[in-house]
């Protein structure tokens, strides 16, 4: 099994949603819970971006004792040296620096050329080297970048000592067929690649950055950069739990992590309370309704064989059991099973005579709660005894 890196930006670029804003002691706190997670790689910011964020990646570094402890930086001397100064307590230093290849960066954002910015992504990784021999670098734009370039970077970055290489969709662009194969391009047309891990990056502009991932690893990449709950700039980043689970769920795949997926509902719940970020609930493996069902055929096929709808036990990634929703669309077994749940022994013929109340009530509210069926259970036993 192929050992792939988790590399959590949820301190860095998860934090660059509005409103996420954290203190340093948050920060600290997150990067604790997402070593215990077993996440090999922690961005924890870009030290240069304010004093807060310095003290931010100073703090963490000196806190955490096991996972690389990684600082963001643009191509600039200056950024390098702030992010090493930054890094200075970690037990496992790590450097991300890069700069944009995309034409729509080279000219637009940087009114440059091709040339120059192969001079300037090569100087990058040299300074970066000084002071880290763990040193990844970021191609922006990677996934609108075309390929034959993207291989003369990216082979030229690892000579000048890239042991990371990190080839972002960073407008979340790319079909997964297309990512896939610009991963493929890469490995099999850099001489040195073998020299180095490649990292994938994914945005979800349209929805794609978990797909975008699975099919990077599956085409020769080694690390896959995400966040909790999906967070990030825009639409989000690709989802740590979500990758994670389909590389647990698809062992014929070849693939494992080092994550401890009973972690991963109780850690999205600290994130989500800590940055403020509701999660919204259909989202999948974290979501409240991820375990949950309302319709009467899946809720009849469920209790009679939980595989029948649900691919993963909720125990396996911490969250709390599986739940049978009542609603209008609910049948005779599910409303079995809840007065069951609630201490109620009543048979076929009881639930038959129930279950018409039941309707009328379901059909006046979105959801029948269990003193719905207090009440009704109450109600139907006082008649059952007048009558007898």
């Amino acid at each position: 099994m192929k050992k792939i890196v988790i590399f959590d930006t949820t301190l860095r670029d998860g934090e660059q949603v509005p409103g996420c804003k954290l203190n340093t002691k948050e920060k600290v706190e997150l990067a604790l819970h997402l070593e215990k997670l077993g996440v090999d790689v922690i961005e924890a910011g870009f030290p240069i971006s304010s004093p807060g964020d310095f003290a931010s990646v100073e703090e963490i570094s000196k806190a955490v004792k096991e996972a690389v402890i990684c600082g963001l930086s643009r191509a600039v001397k200056k950024d390098i040296e702030v992010a090493a100064q930054a890094l200075k307590h970690a037990k496992r230093p790590r450097i991300h620096t890069g700069i944009g290849t995309s034409d729509y960066h080279i000219k637009g954002k940087f009114n440059s050329t091709q040339e120059d910015i192969l001079e300037r992504a090569v100087q990058c990784v040299k300074w970066a080297r000084n002071f880290t021999d763990n040193v990844e670098f970021y191609a922006e734009d990677a996934g609108r970048t075309d390929n034959e370039y993207l291989a003369r970077v990216i082979e030229k970055v690892i000579a000048a000592g890239a042991t990371t290489v990190n080839i972002p969709d960073t407008t979340g662009y790319c079909l997964p067929h297309q990512y896939g194969e610009k991963i493929a391009y890469l490995v099999n047309n850099v001489p040195n690649i073998d020299k180095a891990v490649i990292s994938c990056h994914c945005h979800n502009d349209l929805g794609l950055a978990t797909a975008n991932s699975i099919a990077g690893i599956i085409a020769g990449a080694g690390q896959i950069e995400c966040t909790i709950n999906g967070l990030g700039e825009r639409a989000g980043n690709t989802s740590l739990e979500e990758v994670v689970m389909i590389i647990k769920q698809h062992k014929h795949l070849g693939f494992t992590t080092g994550i401890d997926t009973k972690m991963l509902n109780p850690l999205s719940r600290i994130v989500s309370d800590t940055m403020r970020m509701p999660v919204q609930p259909n989202k999948a493996i974290v979501g409240s309704n991820a375990f949950s069902h309302s319709s009467g055929i899946h809720q009849d096929g469920f209790l009679k064989d939980a595989q029948t709808y649900e691919i993963i036990n909720p125990v396996d990634v911490g969250a709390d059991s599986s739940k049978i929703i009542l609603t209008a669309r609910s049948g005779r077994s599910a409303l079995a099973y809840r007065f069951q749940n609630l201490g109620f022994s009543f048979d076929r013929n009881d639930v038959d005579v129930l279950y018409e109340r039941f309707l009328a009530v379901a059909d006046s509210k979105k959801e029948v709660t269990d003193d719905d069926l207090n009440e009704m259970a109450k109600v139907y036993s006082q008649k059952e005894k007048v009558i007898a």
